[in-house]
């Protein structure tokens, strides 16, 4: 299952973020730390290469995200920034911007990025990016302390771009959230639309839904168990969302299982956290998945 999803006003969000990309400093690109390799938008890093901007990669979200896999996915963003040099310079730091006290760090984690900047005369001029609810409206007002953007469990909710002032020394530039016109593999959107990044007219929920439970089945087996009191052996992620709906009593008309809304429960828990923290992908299962694409897909790397 291939999904796509590139609404009509993002053409013009990313030209006018190329334009923007001339007068920052540094970006902060937002990913969700539950899935950092498909979250990161290929176009983001091909706009701030060509001007050579440095990047923090700001994994939100952790506290929905494997702890051990959050730990592995820094420590990759380590690596590849220590071998990449004379690349403009790349940081990445796990949080929640949620909590005032996480967002708090970023401005000074990202103007670090840029020491020449970060006077009243030369600011540091700082631009949020990142793909469609993955918190950057949420760390747009954490940052600025009260609420200057619209926050949801929607995708696509910020339009246009805004400018703000932050502390003596600091700007900051607000982005709509964007996609690009084509997700190479089929994985990184099946991902994407689980984690409610994707607008739901682009995917099925039942087929997400079976794809979530199948990677559930091999990697969090017992958070499934103690969610559900379903069995995790013998089935695949058909049968996962069979149970839940037998467990739940979910019943279509004529006493059928409800598949469509066992599957919107499935999906709902792991947004929400309420299975527990989750991570779809690590380096190594993102690499390995890049490995097996088609030979015209191998030159790809994981962010």
């Amino acid at each position: 299952m291939s999904i796509g999803w590139f609404p009509g006003h993002m053409a013009a969000a990313r030209k006018k973020a190329a334009e923007t990309m001339a007068y920052i400093d540094v970006v902060i690109e937002v990913l969700d730390a539950r899935l950092p390799g498909a979250s990161s938008n290929p176009m983001i890093e091909q706009l701030r290469m060509h001007r050579q901007r440095p990047c923090l990669k700001v994994l939100n979200k952790a506290d929905l995200a494997d702890p051990a896999a959050t730990a592995e996915w820094l420590r990759w963003f380590a690596s590849q920034a220590a071998a990449s040099r004379g690349a403009p310079a790349v940081n990445a730091v796990a949080v929640s911007c949620k909590k005032a006290a996480d967002a708090a760090r970023l401005p000074r984690l990202a103007a670090a990025l840029a020491p020449h900047r970060g006077t009243a005369e030369k600011p540091v001029r700082m631009m949020v990016m990142g793909i469609p609810n993955v918190g950057k409206s949420t760390l747009i007002n954490a940052l600025v302390k009260r609420k200057v953007t619209h926050t949801g469990d929607e995708p696509a909710i910020t339009k246009q771009q805004s400018r703000h002032k932050l502390a003596e020394g600091m700007e900051l530039t607000d982005t709509p959230g964007l996609m690009w016109p084509a997700i190479r593999y089929p994985g990184d959107g099946l991902m994407l639309a689980a984690s409610h990044a994707i607008g739901r007219n682009a995917y099925i929920d039942e087929e997400v839904a079976v794809f979530l439970a199948d990677l559930l089945l091999a990697r969090y087996p017992a958070l499934l168990a103690a969610r559900y009191g379903c069995a995790t052996t013998g089935i695949d992620g058909v049968g996962v969302v069979e149970a839940i709906a037998a467990r739940r009593g979910l019943r279509a008309r004529g006493g059928a299982p409800d598949l469509e809304k066992a599957a919107l429960t499935l999906l709902q828990d792991y947004r929400s956290g309420a299975l527990g923290r989750i991570t779809l992908e690590t380096p190594r299962t993102r690499a390995a998945m890049i490995a097996s694409a088609a030979p015209d897909d191998a030159g790809d790397t994981i962010a």
